[in-house]
């Protein structure tokens, strides 16, 4: 089993699958690191020499921001903008969808489970 950015990589799946289990790769970024390291595409992890494990986790720390770091860096993001009190800080403040979604109905992941209201009574 290959560790790498602190991710233990599920050692019988393809590099380029097992790659993604890392916060901040994707499948455009999982291709182009087994690219930049020479290692063919239908590669299991299990198979990989320690060269190779070395080899991809430099190349991670070299260029890309993944795990802790990324994390951090979008918190910090979301942390400025409710800061500044700009419409996106204030929706992110009140726990509301932030891109433009409708809230009338819907919206259930963001707002939580529906509270009841009490109705009209006769």
């Amino acid at each position: 089993m290959a560790r790498i950015a602190g991710v233990n990589l599920p050692s019988g799946k393809r590099v380029v699958i097992a790659l993604q289990y890392i916060h901040g790769i994707g499948p455009k970024f999982a291709q182009e690191i087994i690219e930049k390291n020479n290692i063919p595409a239908e590669r299991r992890v299990h198979e990989m020499t320690d060269a190779e494990v070395l080899g991809i986790r430099e190349t991670i720390d070299r260029d890309y921001q993944v795990e802790g770091d990324l994390r951090r860096e979008v918190s910090m993001n979301i942390k400025r903008l409710m800061d500044l009190g700009c419409y996106r800080g204030l929706r992110h403040r009140r726990n509301l969808p932030v891109r433009g979604q409708r809230t009338h109905t819907n919206a259930r992941t963001r707002k939580g489970p529906a509270k009841a209201i009490a109705g009209k009574k006769k």
